[in-house]
Protein backbone atom coordinates (compact mmCIF):
# COMPACT_ATOMS: atom_id res chain seq x y z
CA UNK A 1 0.00 0.00 0.00
CA UNK A 2 1.09 3.44 -1.18
CA UNK A 3 2.06 6.03 1.67
CA UNK A 4 -0.77 8.71 1.58
CA UNK A 5 -0.18 11.99 2.46
CA UNK A 6 -1.68 15.21 1.42
CA UNK A 7 0.30 18.60 0.41
CA UNK A 8 -0.25 22.42 -0.55
CA UNK A 9 1.68 25.07 -0.31
CA UNK A 10 2.29 26.04 2.77
CA UNK A 11 1.16 22.63 4.88
CA UNK A 12 1.29 18.93 5.11
CA UNK A 13 -1.43 16.94 6.08
CA UNK A 14 -1.94 13.27 7.44
CA UNK A 15 -4.47 11.47 5.25
CA UNK A 16 -6.54 9.13 7.52
CA UNK A 17 -4.78 5.49 6.54
CA UNK A 18 -8.05 3.90 7.83
CA UNK A 19 -9.81 5.13 4.76
CA UNK A 20 -8.09 4.13 1.91
CA UNK A 21 -6.33 1.19 0.80
CA UNK A 22 -4.32 0.80 -2.31
CA UNK A 23 -2.72 -1.77 -4.62
CA UNK A 24 -0.97 -1.00 -7.42
CA UNK A 25 -0.66 -3.78 -9.36
CA UNK A 26 -3.94 -6.06 -8.60
CA UNK A 27 -4.30 -7.16 -12.03
CA UNK A 28 -1.35 -7.88 -14.15
CA UNK A 29 -0.48 -5.85 -17.08
CA UNK A 30 -2.12 -8.12 -19.39
CA UNK A 31 -4.73 -9.47 -17.31
CA UNK A 32 -6.06 -5.24 -17.07
CA UNK A 33 -5.54 -4.66 -21.07
CA UNK A 34 -7.25 -7.63 -21.81
CA UNK A 35 -10.11 -6.56 -19.52
CA UNK A 36 -10.01 -3.29 -20.73
CA UNK A 37 -10.14 -4.05 -24.60
CA UNK A 38 -12.94 -6.12 -23.84
CA UNK A 39 -15.05 -3.86 -22.27
CA UNK A 40 -14.71 -0.97 -24.59
CA UNK A 41 -16.30 -3.77 -27.29
CA UNK A 42 -19.26 -5.07 -25.30
CA UNK A 43 -20.11 -3.28 -22.77
CA UNK A 44 -23.74 -0.89 -23.51
CA UNK A 45 -22.24 2.33 -23.14
CA UNK A 46 -24.46 5.12 -22.40
CA UNK A 47 -24.47 8.72 -21.40
CA UNK A 48 -26.59 9.95 -19.15
CA UNK A 49 -28.01 13.67 -17.98
CA UNK A 50 -27.67 15.49 -14.71
CA UNK A 51 -29.44 18.47 -13.49
CA UNK A 52 -27.19 21.16 -12.42
CA UNK A 53 -28.29 24.12 -11.22
CA UNK A 54 -31.73 25.09 -13.34
CA UNK A 55 -29.90 23.29 -16.66
CA UNK A 56 -30.07 19.50 -17.72
CA UNK A 57 -26.69 18.39 -19.26
CA UNK A 58 -25.03 15.74 -20.61
CA UNK A 59 -22.68 13.30 -18.21
CA UNK A 60 -19.31 13.95 -19.49
CA UNK A 61 -18.55 10.31 -19.30
CA UNK A 62 -20.35 7.04 -20.61
CA UNK A 63 -21.95 4.80 -17.39
CA UNK A 64 -23.10 1.21 -17.59
CA UNK A 65 -24.25 -0.81 -14.09
CA UNK A 66 -24.18 -4.12 -13.89
CA UNK A 67 -25.54 -6.75 -10.61
CA UNK A 68 -26.95 -9.33 -9.38
CA UNK A 69 -30.39 -9.39 -10.32
CA UNK A 70 -32.22 -8.27 -13.40
CA UNK A 71 -33.94 -5.23 -11.75
CA UNK A 72 -33.14 -1.48 -11.62
CA UNK A 73 -31.15 0.36 -9.04
CA UNK A 74 -32.15 3.91 -7.41
CA UNK A 75 -29.37 6.44 -6.33
CA UNK A 76 -29.45 10.01 -6.39
CA UNK A 77 -32.59 9.77 -7.38
CA UNK A 78 -32.28 8.73 -11.07
CA UNK A 79 -33.24 4.63 -11.72
CA UNK A 80 -30.60 2.60 -13.48
CA UNK A 81 -30.85 -0.50 -15.51
CA UNK A 82 -28.89 -3.13 -14.25
CA UNK A 83 -27.05 -5.75 -16.50
CA UNK A 84 -26.47 -9.37 -16.22
CA UNK A 85 -23.13 -9.83 -14.88
CA UNK A 86 -20.43 -10.81 -17.43
CA UNK A 87 -18.57 -13.70 -16.66
CA UNK A 88 -15.18 -11.30 -16.59
CA UNK A 89 -16.97 -8.91 -14.16
CA UNK A 90 -18.27 -11.69 -11.86
CA UNK A 91 -14.70 -13.36 -11.53
CA UNK A 92 -13.23 -9.99 -11.10
CA UNK A 93 -15.91 -9.49 -8.02
CA UNK A 94 -14.99 -12.48 -6.57
CA UNK A 95 -11.27 -11.87 -6.85
CA UNK A 96 -11.67 -8.66 -4.94
CA UNK A 97 -14.07 -10.36 -1.93
CA UNK A 98 -11.10 -12.74 -1.76
CA UNK A 99 -8.48 -10.36 -0.98
CA UNK A 100 -10.52 -7.66 0.60
CA UNK A 101 -13.14 -9.59 2.59
CA UNK A 102 -16.06 -7.37 1.86
CA UNK A 103 -18.95 -8.71 -0.37
CA UNK A 104 -20.69 -6.95 -3.36
CA UNK A 105 -23.55 -6.90 -5.22
CA UNK A 106 -22.96 -4.72 -8.31
CA UNK A 107 -20.36 -2.78 -10.17
CA UNK A 108 -20.81 0.89 -11.98
CA UNK A 109 -18.65 1.05 -14.98
CA UNK A 110 -17.63 4.54 -15.90
CA UNK A 111 -15.51 5.08 -19.03
CA UNK A 112 -13.73 8.29 -19.57
CA UNK A 113 -13.34 8.79 -23.20
CA UNK A 114 -10.27 11.38 -23.18
CA UNK A 115 -9.15 14.49 -21.06
CA UNK A 116 -12.33 16.22 -21.58
CA UNK A 117 -14.67 13.16 -19.70
CA UNK A 118 -14.73 13.64 -15.73
CA UNK A 119 -16.77 13.59 -12.38
CA UNK A 120 -16.96 16.51 -10.67
CA UNK A 121 -16.75 16.68 -6.59
CA UNK A 122 -18.77 14.39 -4.98
CA UNK A 123 -19.35 11.78 -2.41
CA UNK A 124 -21.22 8.39 -2.45
CA UNK A 125 -23.59 8.76 0.50
CA UNK A 126 -26.48 7.68 -1.39
CA UNK A 127 -29.02 5.70 1.06
CA UNK A 128 -29.13 2.82 -0.80
CA UNK A 129 -24.68 2.47 0.43
CA UNK A 130 -25.49 2.18 3.99
CA UNK A 131 -23.73 4.58 6.39
CA UNK A 132 -20.04 3.53 6.01
CA UNK A 133 -20.16 1.84 2.60
CA UNK A 134 -17.38 0.14 1.30
CA UNK A 135 -16.44 0.65 -2.67
CA UNK A 136 -13.64 -1.04 -3.98
CA UNK A 137 -12.51 0.53 -7.60
CA UNK A 138 -10.30 -0.98 -10.52
CA UNK A 139 -8.96 1.32 -12.92
CA UNK A 140 -7.91 0.43 -16.29
CA UNK A 141 -6.48 2.23 -19.21
CA UNK A 142 -4.85 5.32 -19.04
CA UNK A 143 -3.55 6.83 -15.53
CA UNK A 144 -5.75 9.45 -14.13
CA UNK A 145 -5.58 11.69 -11.18
CA UNK A 146 -8.00 10.86 -7.78
CA UNK A 147 -8.43 14.33 -5.91
CA UNK A 148 -9.74 14.13 -2.69
CA UNK A 149 -10.98 17.35 -0.84
CA UNK A 150 -12.27 17.50 2.73
CA UNK A 151 -15.77 18.82 2.69
CA UNK A 152 -14.95 21.21 6.08
CA UNK A 153 -11.13 22.19 5.03
CA UNK A 154 -10.49 22.69 1.36
CA UNK A 155 -7.32 23.18 2.07
CA UNK A 156 -7.24 19.54 2.98
CA UNK A 157 -6.20 17.69 -0.42
CA UNK A 158 -4.87 14.66 -1.30
CA UNK A 159 -4.58 13.32 -5.08
CA UNK A 160 -3.61 9.30 -6.17
CA UNK A 161 -2.02 8.71 -9.76
CA UNK A 162 -5.36 5.66 -10.12
CA UNK A 163 -2.55 3.42 -12.48
CA UNK A 164 -3.92 0.53 -15.18
CA UNK A 165 -4.59 -2.41 -13.11
CA UNK A 166 -4.72 -0.54 -9.57
CA UNK A 167 -7.51 -1.63 -6.67
CA UNK A 168 -8.29 1.39 -4.08
CA UNK A 169 -10.72 0.25 -1.48
CA UNK A 170 -12.66 3.52 -0.47
CA UNK A 171 -14.35 2.81 3.34
CA UNK A 172 -15.02 3.77 6.75
CA UNK A 173 -15.91 7.67 6.80
CA UNK A 174 -14.42 8.63 3.92
CA UNK A 175 -17.85 9.34 2.30
CA UNK A 176 -18.75 11.25 5.42
CA UNK A 177 -16.16 13.79 5.18
CA UNK A 178 -14.24 13.54 1.97
CA UNK A 179 -15.28 14.66 -1.41
CA UNK A 180 -13.51 13.10 -4.62
CA UNK A 181 -13.05 13.65 -8.31
CA UNK A 182 -11.65 12.94 -11.45
CA UNK A 183 -10.92 16.31 -13.15
CA UNK A 184 -11.07 17.51 -16.74
CA UNK A 185 -7.24 17.45 -18.73
CA UNK A 186 -6.13 19.82 -21.08
CA UNK A 187 -3.40 16.94 -22.44
CA UNK A 188 -4.23 14.67 -25.32
CA UNK A 189 -5.67 11.18 -22.67
CA UNK A 190 -6.18 8.03 -23.57
CA UNK A 191 -9.64 5.87 -22.84
CA UNK A 192 -9.38 5.01 -18.91
CA UNK A 193 -12.11 2.52 -17.58
CA UNK A 194 -13.37 2.62 -13.96
CA UNK A 195 -15.36 -0.02 -12.09
CA UNK A 196 -16.35 1.00 -8.56
CA UNK A 197 -17.55 -2.38 -6.93
CA UNK A 198 -20.32 -1.55 -4.46
CA UNK A 199 -23.10 -3.34 -2.14
CA UNK A 200 -26.64 -1.78 -2.71
CA UNK A 201 -29.23 -2.58 -0.15
CA UNK A 202 -33.01 -2.02 -1.76
CA UNK A 203 -34.76 0.18 0.59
Amino acid sequence: MNQLSLFNADEYYEFPKELLEYTEHFLSEQEATELKNKLLKIVPWKQNTQKMYDKTVLTPRLTAWYGNDDTSYHLGGNEFNVNQWLPELSELKHKIEQFSGHQFNSVLLNLYRNGNDSVSWHRDKESELGNRPVIASVSLGQVRNFDFRNIANHKQKYSLALQHGSLLIMKGDLQVNWEHRIAKSVKLLKPRINLTFRLIREL
